[in-house]
Parts: C-alpha cells; sequence; structure tokens
C-alpha cells in the first residue's frame, strides 16, 4: 500500500495544514502554492518536492478527508458490531461525514470552495470509491445476505431508492425550511430507513458477520483511494513546477 510523506516528513504535515487552512478560508481559487508555503514556513520548491501542482495538494487533502471519514466510521463498527444495522449505520455514516468538511464540500458539489476540482475525475473517483452513498451501496448486499434488508425488492430499485432518501435528507437537512422541525432529526431518519429496508431480523452473528463484511469493504475502498492520490501526485525529488 502506498504510503502518505506526511507519515514521514514533518515538512509535509505542515504543507497539508497550511493548505488544509487556506482552503477553507479562501476557497480553492484564493489558494496559491507560494501562500501555502508562506503559511508553512518553508521554501516554495519545498512543496513541489511533494506535490507536482496546487491541484494535486488540494485534491491531496479532499482525499485524506474521505480516508479519515473511513477510518472513523471502521473504528466505530469495530468497536460496536451492532453499529452495522441499517437503522445505525446510515445515521452514524451521515453525521460522520458532516464532520468532515471536504467530503461534504464534494458531495454537495460545493463550487465556492471547491472550484474545479469539483470536476477533476479524482473527485468523482473518491466519491464512488467512499463518499456515503457508495459505501451505503456497497454495504446494501451485504445487509441483504444477512437479514438486515429486505429480498423481495429487486436490488438496483432498492439501491435507487436508499440513494434518494440520503440525497433527499441531506437536502433538507442543509438547506431547507422546514415548517415542523423534528427534534431528533438522526432518530427520523432511522426510521425511515427500517420503513424503506424493512425488519432488521438477523441474529447476533448474522450482525457481526456484516459488521466484518462492511470493514472489508471500506478497507478495499480505502486502498483504492490511497492509491489514487498518493502514487501520482508525487513529484519527483528536485521537480518543480510554476506557482498556480
Amino acid at each position: 500500500m502506498a504510503e502518505l510523506p506526511e507519515h514521514t516528513s514533518p515538512k509535509a504535515a505542515r504543507i497539508l495544514a497550511a493548505a488544509g487552512e487556506l482552503l477553507l478560508g479562501r476557497g480553492s481559487r484564493g489558494v496559491t502554492i507560494a501562500d501555502v508555503a508562506a503559511k508553512a514556513h518553508i521554501g516554495k520548491g519545498t512543496v513541489y518536492l511533494y506535490w507536482k501542482t496546487k491541484e494535486d495538494l488540494l485534491l491531496g487533502l479532499i482525499a485524506r478527508d474521505f480516508l479519515a471519514l473511513a477510518d472513523d466510521v471502521s473504528e466505530a463498527v469495530a468497536a460496536d458490531p451492532d453499529l452495522a444495522r441499517p437503522s445505525r449505520l446510515v445515521p452514524h455514516m451521515l453525521s460522520t461525514a458532516a464532520r468532515h468538511p471536504f467530503v461534504s464540500a464534494l458531495r454537495r458539489d460545493d463550487d465556492e470552495l471547491l472550484g474545479a476540482l469539483t470536476e477533476d475525475p479524482r473527485s468523482a473517483k473518491l466519491l464512488d470509491t467512499l463518499g456515503p452513498d457508495a459505501v451505503m451501496y456497497e454495504v446494501l448486499p451485504i445487509w441483504r445476505r444477512h437479514d438486515l434488508a429486505r429480498t423481495d425488492w429487486a436490488f438496483a430499485d432498492q439501491a435507487l431508492a436508499l440513494h434518494a432518501l440520503l440525497t433527499g435528507f441531506l437536502a433538507v437537512t442543509t438547506h431547507g425550511r422546514l415548517r415542523l422541525a423534528p427534534a431528533d432529526p438522526q432518530r427520523v431518519l432511522a426510521t425511515s430507513v427500517t420503513a424503506l429496508l424493512g425488519p432488521e431480523n438477523a441474529t447476533f452473528g448474522q450482525i457481526r458477520a456484516a459488521a466484518a463484511e462492511g470493514l472489508r469493504s471500506l478497507s478495499e475502498g480505502r486502498a483504492t483511494a490511497l492509491e489514487l492520490i498518493a502514487a501520482p501526485s508525487l513529484a519527483t525529488p528536485g521537480g518543480q513546477a510554476p506557482d498556480r
């Protein structure tokens, strides 16, 4: 598995921290490599030892947010396998994703914050690999195999309905104006998931098996995302590109 530069380089870690603060504060259009270098208290050329372009650096930040989301969910499920239940995992996944600003921005196609990064093929790959909707699509067959979701419904139709539920819930809770605001939106989401997927009839053993399969799926997605962002983004030491 590819190793990220900040694992062995304090300078790379400082660059990422500086770039993250600038991206959140200014949006991608307001960030330059020179700005990042100044904030990290290093020379501009040092940034290019690790990232060839500003886009590689900023996409690296976004990707690391997706990796952190996968780690957060994996740690929670490993500690509490019962979290693999749809009625628990869906609300947990969405609430955890909401705490990851770059995941949330890419998921809502936030042009103001991310600019052209939303159109980069690597961004689409991240969403398709570790985005909350993609993870739910990968987990749905696991739920069906272990009596955690109804199977009298075609998979494609059920997946579409689940995607629509997640998308609609995100849109309403983020931007909607509710005439009657529920006291506990997460409980409403959990109840809606159960209404959509059916009762969770799994045994304790089935739940643990579903949790183990889900963790393997997240691990595979994490490895894919890690290779995606690590291999092409690392510049040859000594190389330098023009400031952006």
